[in-house]
């Protein structure tokens, strides 16, 4: 089923800093398993342990958090799905920030997590915003591409009009969309002869 994405509401985690790649957010020797689960316990494993409790996705205001701001150039480095991943599963559902490596981007959209951009200044003020008040639910707005937060506080951001129309639309989910014609996929099948036992004409392919 093919799930539209117009709201993401819920606590804030700021998380400061530019350049922060995925190799930090989800450490290669997490990698080597085929699945995605469980990778959530080890996002910023050896950021976090540097830090011994202190790193903000270990802060108790910060447990439950699903909204994800941070600085410039987040996600670069390797184009690894797991970090998005590691973040999706953490409970990260969108992400704003100054700016976004393209690939790490793309991996984010493909799981239908938004990826919204603001200035420098923008996001200052929302990090300032976030940590007077860790407590408070901040609503993000697809259409609209703004935060809100406590009382009148409103943020315009910014959005590739093509990850927005997908988002609204529910494209961004391609499994979903495959699902979702059932019927006109097997139609097709059925006229693909190499589904078939195709062999050539005159000859008997014995089934």
């Amino acid at each position: 089923m093919v799930v539209p994405i117009t709201r993401v509401a819920g606590r804030v985690i700021v998380l400061p800093g530019s350049d922060i790649d995925t190799d930090r957010i989800i450490p290669a020797r997490f990698l080597k398993s085929t699945r995605f689960d469980g990778l959530g316990e080890h996002v910023f494993a050896d950021d976090r342990s540097a830090l011994g409790g202190d790193h903000p996705f270990d802060r108790p205001e910060h447990q439950g958090a699903r909204i994800l701001v941070t600085n410039r150039n987040f996600g670069c480095g390797s184009s690894r799905e797991h970090a998005p991943q590691a973040l999706r599963r953490w409970g990260i559902a969108a992400i704003v920030a100054e700016s976004f490596a393209e690939i790490f981007h793309g991996n984010c959209l493909a799981l239908g997590i938004p990826c919204l951009n603001a200035d420098a200044a923008t996001v200052t003020a929302i990090q300032e915003a976030v940590q007077q008040h860790p407590e408070t639910d901040f609503t993000i707005n697809v259409p609209e591409v703004s935060l809100c937060g406590k009382g009148e506080q409103r943020w315009k951001l910014a959005l590739q009009p093509a990850a927005q129309s997908m988002l609204i639309s529910g494209r961004w989910d391609a499994t979903g969309l495959l699902l979702g014609h059932h019927t006109e996929l097997q139609a097709t099948a059925q006229r693909l002869p190499y589904l078939h036992h195709f062999a050539p004409a005159g000859q008997d392919n014995g089934v």
